[in-house]
């Protein structure tokens, strides 16, 4: 099949790689011509393993290609998907659908025998109606079917969610359009990936059920964590042993500084306001929402009271993206706790294997460092704030010698504080006794 895919964000290109990869033939547009420029010299503009493989091996294969022209790709496309950013507009909560029907209004220009418009960016419920009124109203004699297609792709782990997908979720109103959605699909059948056909405005839904759910489960986590440092708890032991309860189940229930990222926090937001507007507020949610803003700014206090007060000391941190295996700085905690160390008088210096360079312009005063012991050597305090792998495994012995003062705040829960113990530091984690 002909696959157009409106965006190569994110989404986009890790969509049309992965379509490509399953021998569908996929262009994916972006209106940013240096984007396009770099995807054509073979360089990716965003970090995920595993991704710059597949771009290389599809476009060696003709199989994908990208352009700024939206016109020929979707005249001969037998699906056209809209991958554009839904950011929160500000000051409303509300998710941006300008740049959706943007898309919409451009591919309706262009349509060109029968074809199927799906929104795969996150939108509210009732979206694919609206695409469908514009596409509708600047073309009234296109053959047109507009489906929703949400993705459910774990940043650092993309190409394996895209391709050995718990679900797929499908919303149509058409029956042709569910053919062709079958057959952009088909070749999961291998590996047995659960379509699962719907209405639209059921699968718009969906996705945000399952973001804000997820939210919900960390926010509960954290929660718990600060009730087990009041009575002497270990909340890791509480994850573990109501994770073992399938109904529960152990994922999303590591305690932590709290959510960030491109989804949760704009799609919990973007729910909470639907919700209130079709007269169903959603409690739980706004809760979550004002708990996870509280707790980033929590997590500086914390390291404030671990250190016995920042004022003229320097703090090395480990780890600046919102989560390991990508570079993403969106709602990233780090952008709230650093500042508000910088603001109680701390020097910040910082290193992250790969958020330096999305990181740098959004974190001024920052100094960042190549190693990680470069950035520790001399620091009156270490904290841990992203989970990346690198820094499970560090020298203990080597750490110690090079801080100034001997603490570690972990606010990843990386570490044993056994072992922290004897190797002689004062260490803070969250939600375990000291």
């Amino acid at each position: 099949m002909r696959i157009t895919m409106i965006g190569s964000g994110y989404v986009g290109l890790v969509s049309g790689a992965c379509f490509a990869d399953f021998g569908h033939h996929v262009t994916c547009i972006d209106k940013d011509a240096s984007k396009i420029e770099a995807l054509r010299a073979g360089r990716i503009p965003i970090f995920e393993p595993g991704l710059e493989d597949i771009v290389e091996r599809n476009v060696r294969a003709g199989r994908l290609a990208f352009g700024t022209e939206l016109g020929p790709a979707v005249r001969e496309a037998d699906a056209v998907f809209i991958a554009v950013g839904t950011p929160t507009r500000r000051g409303t909560g509300h998710a941006d659908l300008s740049y959706v029907h943007a898309a919409a209004r451009e591919i309706a220009e262009n349509l060109d025998g029968f074809t199927v418009v799906v929104t795969k960016s996150t939108v509210p419920v009732g979206t694919g109606d609206e695409v469908e009124r514009i596409l509708r109203e600047v073309r009234p004699d296109a053959e047109v079917a507009v489906a929703s297609n949400p993705e459910f792709l774990r940043e650092g782990a993309a190409i394996q969610d895209f391709k050995h997908p718990d679900r797929i979720v499908v919303g149509v109103e058409d029956e042709r359009a569910q053919r062709v959605m079958a057959e952009v699909y088909r070749p999961l059948h291998l590996n047995e990936g659960p379509v699962m056909f719907t209405s639209r405005r059921t699968a718009e839904l969906i996705k945000y059920a399952a973001n804000a759910f997820l939210a919900t489960k960390i926010t509960f986590i954290n929660e718990m964590a600060d009730l087990c440092e009041r009575v002497g708890g270990d909340v890791q032991e509480v994850a573990r042993g109501i994770g073992l309860d399938k109904r529960i189940g152990p994922k999303f229930l590591n305690a932590g500084p709290g959510y960030g990222g491109s989804c949760f926090p704009k799609d919990t937001l973007a729910l909470t306001k639907t919700a209130r507007e079709a007269g169903a507020p959603f409690r739980i949610v706004e809760t979550v929402v004002e708990v996870n803003e509280s707790r980033k700014r929590a997590m500086a206090e914390k390291v404030v009271r671990a250190c016995g007060g920042v004022e003229g000391k320097t703090l090395a941190i480990l780890g600046v993206t919102f989560k390991p295996n990508t570079d993403d700085m969106r709602d990233a905690p780090s952008l709230v706790i650093l500042p508000a160390l910088q603001e109680a008088g701390a020097t910040i210096r910082a290193h992250d294997p790969e958020g330096t360079e999305t990181a740098a312009p959004l974190l001024p005063g920052v100094t960042f460092f190549d190693d990680p012991y470069a950035c520790i050597e001399g620091a009156d305090g270490l904290v841990i704030i992203t989970e990346w792998e690198a820094f499970r495994a560090l020298d203990l012995e080597r750490v110690h010698a090079l801080l100034r003062e001997p603490v570690v705040v972990d606010l990843r829960n990386i570490y044993r504080p056994t072992r922290m113990a004897e190797h002689g530091f004062r260490y803070a984690s969250i939600g375990r006794p000291g």
